[in-house]
């Protein structure tokens, strides 16, 4: 059977699509959400927390048909439990955005500080549960035909500065990631990676008001970012970057500039 023409034309609406947005009620997740919400799309919130526990950012969605599902990244067969649930309950799959992240700040020149145990969380949370929910979603994905994944990384995957050396290295293995598949999983799925640089949402402990002021004083825009404009970038992949893959679009406000 010959498969169908893909046009990859752009669009303005999401009428009709599934968005599973991973770590969907912080920041950034609940910012896409609302975005994609209003385009058009239902949205499957997944996170660690019981499903009740989504209830205020449910709440904030325009439109209709939403809800949360509860499975960490770090439970592989959790992820596989809820993929199956949305395919039965909610319909295919036909967006994915990995915005689950954990990390904490050591300083580069500290390597005893970066112990074994704090590589071994950040490598599971951001990048092995980043393949994990991307393995569990991509039967129903590429079934649909017409889908995108949307991997969230950091431009400290080629910078080398971040919170730590272990959160830096695991972003560059997520875009690698998002480049291997990029070309695996074509046409049915296109994959890409929005790479924000500091982000005004209390990801990292300890950067408060004046650590935003003095270092948006150093960012070409003249301010860090906030969570929609990262959400944003990833609506983009979803609507106008359509003839798009295995990119990395840097939203930053020009901080990897230097």
């Amino acid at each position: 059977m010959q498969e169908p023409q893909r046009s990859f034309a752009p669009r303005e609406r999401l009428d009709g699509e599934v968005a599973v947005i991973i770590g969907g009620t912080g920041a950034i997740g609940l910012a896409t959400a609302r975005r994609v919400a209003a385009l058009g799309a239902r949205v499957v919130l997944l996170q660690r927390g019981a499903p009740e526990a989504a209830a205020p950012a449910l709440a904030q969605l325009p439109g209709g048909g939403h809800r949360a599902l509860q499975a960490s990244v770090t439970d592989s067969a959790a992820l596989r439990a809820a993929a199956q649930t949305v395919e039965r309950e909610v319909g295919r799959a036909t967006v994915l955005v990995n915005c689950a992240g954990f990390t904490r700040a050591v300083p580069a020149a500290d390597l005893d500080g970066l112990d074994d145990a704090l590589i071994d969380d950040i490598f599971a949370t951001n990048w092995r549960g980043g393949f994990a929910a991307i393995r569990a979603f991509a039967p129903q994905m590429k079934a649909a035909g017409e889908s995108v994944v949307v991997n969230v990384s950091s431009i400290a995957a080629f910078t080398g500065l971040g919170s730590n050396l272990a959160y830096a290295a695991a972003k560059a293995a997520s875009d690698a990631l998002t480049r291997a598949l990029a070309k695996t999983l074509a046409p049915q799925i296109r994959c890409l990676a929005v790479s924000p640089g500091v982000v005004d949402t209390g990801f990292v402990p300890g950067r408060d008001a004046a650590f935003n002021h003095r270092v948006g004083a150093t960012i070409p825009l003249q301010r860090v970012g906030v969570a929609d404009d990262v959400a944003a970038a990833i609506v983009a992949c979803c609507t106008t970057l359509r003839y798009a893959t295995g990119s990395v679009i840097v939203a930053d406000g020009g901080r990897h500039l230097g």
